[in-house]
C-alpha cells in the first residue's frame, strides 16, 4: 500500500489535500465521478501510511496536513485536481480544501483556488486550435476575394475586346 501510494506521489503533477468529514457515500461517489471527468483521482488515505509514502518525494512537506479525515486529489494535468476539488467544495461545504503542492511548490488554500480558476490543459488546447484555424479561414477568404475580382476584370476585358 505504501509503495503504491509512493508511486502515485512520484507520478502526480499536483496533489490537493482535503478533509472530507460528513460526506455521504453518494456524495463521495459524485465527487469521484467529477474527479474522473476532470482527469483527476480522489482517494481516501490513512494518515500514517500517507506520511510514510511521502518520504523521499517532492511532496514530503505536505505530511503535516495529514491529520483527521483526509483524502487526496491528484492528477497529471496541472489544473484538473485543483479545479475539481474546489468546484465540488463550492457546492458541498463538507469537503474542505486544506492545501496542496504543485511539483516542489507548496500551495495554501488560496493558491489552490487560484490554480483552479485557470483553464485546463484541454481547454487551452482548444483555444490554441481555434486561434490557429480562425486566421487561416480569414486568409483564405481574403485571398479568394481578389482572385475572383481579378478573374471578373479579365473576363470583362476579354468580352469588351471581342465586341470591339
Amino acid at each position: 500500500m505504501v509503495a503504491s501510494l509512493h508511486q502515485t506521489f512520484e507520478d502526480a503533477t499536483i496533489v490537493v489535500v482535503t478533509h472530507y468529514s460528513g460526506l455521504t457515500v453518494a456524495e463521495m461517489g459524485e465527487l469521484r465521478d467529477q474527479m474522473r471527468e476532470a482527469g483527476a483521482v480522489f482517494r481516501v488515505t490513512k494518515n500514517r501510511l500517507t506520511r510514510r509514502a511521502l518520504e523521499g518525494t517532492k511532496y514530503q512537506p505536505l505530511n503535516k496536513m495529514f491529520t483527521g479525515p483526509t483524502a487526496i486529489a491528484y492528477s497529471e494535468d496541472p489544473v484538473a485536481a485543483a479545479k475539481a476539488a474546489v468546484n465540488f467544495s463550492k457546492t458541498n461545504d463538507k469537503l474542505i480544501v486544506l492545501g496542496g503542492a504543485f511539483g516542489d511548490e507548496q500551495l495554501d488554500v488560496d493558491a489552490v483556488k487560484s490554480l483552479a480558476s485557470l483553464p485546463s490543459l484541454d481547454e487551452l488546447r482548444a483555444k490554441i486550435v481555434a486561434m490557429i484555424s480562425t486566421p487561416a479561414r480569414s486568409i483564405a477568404g481574403v485571398l479568394q476575394a481578389p482572385a475572383g475580382q481579378v478573374a471578373r476584370v479579365i473576363g470583362a476585358r476579354g468580352a469588351s475586346e471581342e465586341t470591339a
